[in-house]
Parts: structure tokens; sequence; C-alpha cells
């Protein structure tokens, strides 16, 4: 079985998680994911990328979370977006004063993270953040004209 389809058991989805390192993001904290164009550089883009993509899980299924050698911190969890399934690993490394320095995201599989893209693209068209998002005109033509729309 794949692993970002989860368990199917809704007594493991979680609408209220908040991750700690989310409030202690260093200044010049940098992000990366594979439904980004390039790298988020600074707290205030994170915050504003990740602020909106926490409201586009339908719940969140936890395989872990937590500790991750001496100046990490991991999540593994599953979810659906917009009906689609997707997987999620985030790597969160601290900097030397216990501060969220880089944020790396693995989204699964490429539909998902192709849908995300498109999402997010939409919600940050005219901003600064857009040139982070493939174009909606790209994955409308690579997911079809009704994918999630």
């Amino acid at each position: 079985m794949s692993t970002y389809l989860g368990s199917g058991n809704a007594d493991l989805h979680r609408r209220d998680y908040r991750p700690a390192w989310l409030d202690d993001l260093a200044e010049d904290a940098t992000m990366e994911a594979s439904v980004l164009n390039g790298i988020v550089e600074g707290a205030e883009g994170v915050r504003a990328i990740l602020g909106y993509a926490r409201t586009l899980y339908d719940y969140q299924e936890f395989n872990y979370v937590g500790e991750y050698g001496e100046h990490g911190f991991v999540e593994d969890y599953t979810s659906r977006v917009h009906g689609e399934p997707i997987g999620s690993i985030v790597v969160v490394r601290y900097n030397d004063a216990g501060r969220a320095q880089h944020v790396i995201i693995n989204h699964r599989p490429l539909r998902s993270v192709l849908l995300w893209s498109r999402l997010m693209a939409d919600h940050f068209a005219n901003t600064p953040y857009a040139k982070y998002f493939i174009s909606p005109e790209l994955t409308r033509d690579l997911l079809g004209p009704d994918a999630s729309s």
C-alpha cells in the first residue's frame, strides 16, 4: 500500500496540530519544498506560505513527529487536499540558538504536488510569493481543466 494514502482510520485524523517550530523561526530562515520553485528566504515569507498551506489540508494523520538528531525535528504525515491523497515529510533544522533555521518539505505523489502548487499559485497570485509556485495555466494543462477547481 502506498504510504501517502494513510490508514483510512478517521480517528487518527487531526485538525488541531500546530508545530511549535513555526512560532520560533530564525529571521533568516529558509524553506525548500517539492511544491516550490526556488528557496523561500526569511521568516516572514516562510510564515506566510506555511500559514496558508496549512489551511489546505483536510486533516493530518501522523506517522511520526519528533526530534531528528541533535538539531532537528521531523514530521511524517498523510492527508487529503481537495480530495487528493498527499504524503508529507517535513525536516526542520535548528540553528545554534535553537530556532528553526531550515525547513525542507517533501510531498508525494506528483499529481498532488502539482495540485498543491496550483492552489498556492492561485492564492498568492499578484503577491511577492507568486514566483515560488508553478503557473496556474501550466498546472491546468498538466492536471486538466477540472482538476479540483
